[in-house]
Parts: structure tokens; sequence; C-alpha cells
């Protein structure tokens, strides 16, 4: 029986979109198709996105919503490259009003900006994609792959009228092979990044993570880094990181639902706004709707060495006294051991805490450990001026420099900035294929400016240091007028008009009605 004219049609797109995908080939492959004779052995397909031709736009894949992931893609130039961002959130955090979400000073969708917002081409564009998954490994080899199929249509049957259109590239294995020769595809030169799907521990009967590969021209590895523990035992099953939105919620639900003592490792900027803002919540709006525990209630702050250590000594002595007086307790000492309910110190001391918020640094995550490049003795992957791995051409890191700079949200931000003008130059000079910029000279290389540090230590008080370096000198401030510098700062940062307008107006809210402790 000659087959039927819709059938040849449907295999001949089949085979066409196999060349050009437009769309992410992520859904396990239903069985589509029967066959008179004996079926085939079966083989799961692996799905994915495959490499870019000749005639099509070059692919930047970015690895992380991040700081500086969600800066280049903001920035790159769509009308250039296509857009794929891999990473296990669809929303980049603003990380410096998160500690504020832990009490109710802000909501948590004003501090999460979806991805989709910050660059409109991954949901609009037929190239560009967001997928929710993780990568796992990188080949950064060079491929090549010539495909040649002979399908029968002759012994092939559609028996699913319903299935799913978003076909795997493999599924003409399934089709009996001895008839009309046809070339799939030939690609020289691409690189692949094994991922695997997020899928928050859903229903595992339904929501299993599976694996899928992604072709890549230009690779953006801005994943960001973990919160360190240092080894110390207990640190992970104990305490809650401050991180991610998810961090936050946990925070805010733990705590008004035990209103206990919180005990907050970590002098840095993060532990000690979150100190600001939790020992402002207690006397605020504990102390009046809780008055029966109040006298149960305070906040421990413990620091290794001194508190906010990259500012002014003024800065750092002001900030002292004024938690001091906002009833926290501050505690220096080298966190030694974990347990359910108290911490213990190096000396023997024993700080007991109903909440345990770890807030202590980063470094890096067990994904860039596991890549086998050169480092530095933080871990993190050597990059030259360019921000370029030396040993793998289209390979773009975010978080080192020569010499490394610190992690902080304005570097990652400035990186991803000059990042995305970097490839857009690179695209529009003929360089965005893999292996095609090699010998182009790149101009200016990256050079990071300090702006300062600023930091909220509650109360409408904060500080402001100017200083591009902790010998530099430059302006310095506390105070009100500092916490007015703080809060504009930091709304002006915000990324959209709509994400700035619900901070103000959460703001207004609080300064009018106080803190919203409803437990959701």
């Amino acid at each position: 029986m000659a087959p039927s004219p819709w059938l040849f049609n449907l295999t001949r797109t089949l085979l066409k979109s196999h060349r050009t995908p437009t769309s992410p080939n992520l859904t396990a492959l239903p069985r589509l198709f029967s066959s008179a004779s004996p079926p085939l052995p079966p083989s799961p397909p692996e799905a994915g996105l495959g490499p870019t031709g000749a005639g099509e736009k070059p692919r930047v894949v970015v690895l992380g919503s991040g700081w500086a992931g969600c800066r280049l893609m903001k920035g790159i130039d769509t009308s250039v490259y296509d857009v794929v961002c891999v990473s296990p959130r669809n929303h980049m955090v603003f990380t410096p009003l998160l500690a504020s979400t832990c009490v109710g000073t802000l909501e948590f969708r004003s501090v999460a900006e979806p991805i989709a917002r910050i660059q409109p081409s991954i949901s609009r564009d037929p190239g560009s994609y967001f997928f929710l998954a993780r990568c796992k490994a990188v080949d950064t080899d060079d491929h090549t792959e010539t495909s040649s199929l002979e399908p029968n249509f002759q012994s092939v049957e559609f028996t699913n009228s319903e299935a799913n259109p978003m076909i795997p590239f493999q599924i003409l294995d399934i089709l009996r092979m001895d008839r009309k020769k046809i070339e799939i595809f030939e690609r020289t030169g691409w690189r692949m990044l094994h991922c695997e799907t997020v899928t928050d521990g859903g229903n595992s009967s339904n929501l299993e993570p599976w694996n899928f590969k992604v072709s890549y021209d230009k690779l953006v590895i801005a994943s960001g880094a973990e919160a360190s523990t240092f080894g110390i035992q207990g640190v992970k099953k104990h305490a809650i990181f401050l991180r991610e939105v998810a961090h936050a919620q946990e925070i805010r639900r733990k705590l008004l639902l035990n209103l206990m003592l919180s005990d907050v490792p970590g002098g840095g900027p993060t532990g000690v706004e979150f100190s600001g803002e939790l020992s402002d919540f207690i006397i605020r709006d504990v102390h009046q709707r809780y008055s029966h525990v109040k006298d149960f209630i305070h906040v421990t702050l413990i620091e290794a060495n001194e508190i906010l250590s990259s500012f002014d000594v003024r800065l750092r002595q002001y900030a002292t006294n004024h938690l001091t007086k906002s009833g926290v307790r501050l505690v220096r000492g080298i966190v030694k051991d974990v347990q359910p309910e108290k911490i213990i110190l190096n000396d023997g001391t024993e700080v007991p805490y109903g909440l345990l918020v770890w807030s202590t640094g980063v470094g890096p995550s067990p994904f860039i450990s596991s890549l086998q490049f050169p480092k530095s003795p933080g871990g993190r992957i050597g990059v030259d001026e360019w921000l370029r791995v030396p040993s793998a051409q289209d390979w773009i890191l975010e978080s080192t420099g020569k010499p490394t700079l610190p992690a902080l949200a304005q570097v990652a931000e400035r990186q991803g900035k000059y990042l995305a003008g970097l490839l857009n130059r690179i695209g529009k000079a003929g360089g965005g294929h893999a292996n095609s910029s090699k010998d182009m000279e790149l101009e200016d290389p990256f050079v990071y400016k300090h702006l300062g540090s600023m930091a909220s230590v509650g109360r409408y008080k904060a500080l402001v240091d100017l200083r591009q370096s902790k010998e530099a000198k430059g302006l310095s401030l506390a105070g009100f007028v500092s916490w007015f510098i703080w809060r504009s700062a930091y709304l002006t940062r915000v990324v959209s008009w709509r994400n700035r307008f619900y901070v103000a107006i959460n703001w207004a809210t609080t300064f009018v009605f106080g803190r919203d402790i409803s437990r959701i």
C-alpha cells in the first residue's frame, strides 16, 4: 500500500524540524508509530537543542539567572543572537532587599523579577528559550555530526492523533530504514551542555527529572556561588541560608511560627542587615502584638572577627553601637558545631537558638568545582582580561578576574553589562558562531571600579561608604541621611518599573500600618 500524502508530509516536516527545531524538545517520546513488521528495540531518545546552522543566528547559552546572567541577557542584541537560559529558577532575586522580605517590610514578589520581563525574546522568539533545569556537565570538545537515514514510509502507520508535537530529534530512529536516503544535518565545531530538569520535589510518579542536551556557540557561566559552611557539622541540616526567595519565605514562616530566639551567624552586610531588620521588627511589631513573649526574644549576631570588615572603622563602630542599643547581642567567636537547638563555639560557649540564619560568605558550587579548569585558591575558574576562559574557546565566566574580584552584586552586574557589549560586537563582526572569533581583537578589557558599599542597620539608620578601597580616602556617612541614600539607591537599581512601584508601595504601607505578620 502506497504511503498516504499526509503521512509523507508529516515525516518531511519532522525531518525539517530535526534540522531547525522551532520548539524545545524536552518531552519523552510517546509511541507515535507502529509497524506491521516487528518493532525496533526500544531506546529512549535524548531530547535537546541541536547545533545552529550557517544560516541561523548563533546561540548564546546563559547558565544562571543571577545578577551577571540577567544583566547580560538584558543587554544582548537579540537581532544577532538567539538566547537560551538554563537556570533552576525563572526569576532574578534583588538580593540587597531580600532581608526585608523575611519580616514583612517587603513582599516576596517585590524582589523577584521574571526572566521573561528582563529578556522578552525568551518567550517570544522561536530560537530563544528558558529551561528550568541545572547544567550537570559541559562538553567543550568540538564535534562533527552527519546523519543519513533511509526510512521506508510504506512500513509506518501513524497511530496517535493526540501526540505531543514536541518531538525529540531521534524520532527517526524508530522508523524502518531501507528506502530513500535523506541527509539530516551536518554540523562542524559545536559543543554541548548536559542538563537535567528541576521539578522541585514534585509528585515523583509524573515529575521525575529528565535529561536533555543543548549545543551552544557561546557559553556564559553565571551560575553563581553557594553559601560557605566551612565544613562545619550541622550547618546544612539546621541552618537556613539567605540567598533565595524560598529561603526568605522559610525564615518568615518559622519566625512567625516560633516567635523565639533568633541567632544569626555572619557579620557581613547580609547578616548585619538581617539583624537590623529583625531587631526593628521585634521592637516595633512583636512587642506590640506578642507582649507576653517580648522578654524572651532577642537577636544574637555571631562574627569571627569584625562586623562589616570592608567598611570604614568609624562606620563599623557606629554599627556596633547602634545594633547594641537596638537589642542585638554581638558575640565574637568561631562556630565549631551546629546542633538542633544550640551553636557550639570554638571556646566551648553554647549559644541557644530558635531560628538559625547562616550568612557567612560564599564559595564555588559543586558544578563549578567539577569543571576541569585551572582555579584560584578560592575555587573560581581563571579568566583573562576579557572574562574568557583561556583554555576553552567561546566560554565566558562571570565570577573571576585578575586579581580576584569580590563576590558582590555590583561586580556581577558590571561584568554582565560588559559581556553583553562584548558579545554584541563579536556577533556583529561575524564571530557569533562557534570557532569564528579566535583571531578577533576584543578592544578594551574589563576593568572594575568599586562604587562603594551600603548597609542598613535598622530603625531608619544605615551606613554609606563611598571609598574605592579600604586604604583609599572618600566619603563615609552614617545615620538617617545614609538610610535615605541607601533606600533611594536600591530603589533605582531594582530592575523594572513594576517592581520599583511595588517596593515603594510596600515601604509606604509598612511605614503607615506596620509590617504584615500574617503567616501564609
